[in-house]
């Protein structure tokens, strides 16, 4: 076996474990997926199309997923007021409720329980890798607005940042969501 490779079976284990845990509350674990990025992601985020991109998978196969989760009633699709032929996906209140029991909670609890220097070195390896694996795959990245090329803090007439691809304000909260343009530094 070549060097590493005991790390990715652990991670498929663990991969798998999720996978297992996330048929709770009847649904599929794509459906816990889409639910968790909407969670996360900003207004330019929230779309069928970055969801799409997101998950990795073909449109009619996230469409049903969409579907499946609006008519659980856990997300609504709602007109963008700047675009009315493009609609927003926004979770309900019920979605936000059932996020809290997510199935990753109990892999969250448990890598809590690590030391934080180690959890920080952890997600930077599977950053690496997960960047890595997409950039194979032409992916893209999601990563949150303030590690972006783009991200202008500190503008005036900003919110209290910028966007310089999409020319648009950011608020602190926002600089902090996953965002589809996200291209990251360097």
């Amino acid at each position: 076996m070549k060097d590493g490779s005991n790390t990715l079976v652990l991670l498929e284990r663990l991969g798998r474990l999720l996978h297992n845990d996330a048929h709770r509350e009847d649904l599929k674990p794509t459906q816990w997926e889409a639910l968790r990025l909407l969670s996360r992601a900003n207004r330019f985020s929230r779309s069928p199309g970055a969801v799409t991109a997101y998950l990795g998978m073909t449109k009619g196969t996230v469409s049903q997923t969409l579907a499946a989760l609006e008519r659980k009633g856990l997300i609504k699709k709602v007109r963008v007021p700047t675009d009315r032929r493009n609609l927003a996906l926004e979770l309900t209140g019920e979605g936000k409720t059932l996020l809290r029991k997510d199935p990753l909670a109990d892999l969250e609890a448990a890598a809590r329980r690590l030391p934080k220097r180690q959890m920080a070195h952890l997600g930077d390896n599977l950053q690496d890798l997960l960047t890595e694996a997409l950039r194979r795959r032409d992916g893209r990245p999601f990563g949150a607005c303030k590690t972006c090329r783009y991200f202008q803090p500190n503008v005036d007439g900003g919110r209290p940042h910028r966007c310089g691809l999409l020319e648009e304000p950011l608020s602190t909260q926002d600089s902090q969501l996953i965002c589809v343009e996200q291209e990251p530094l360097g």
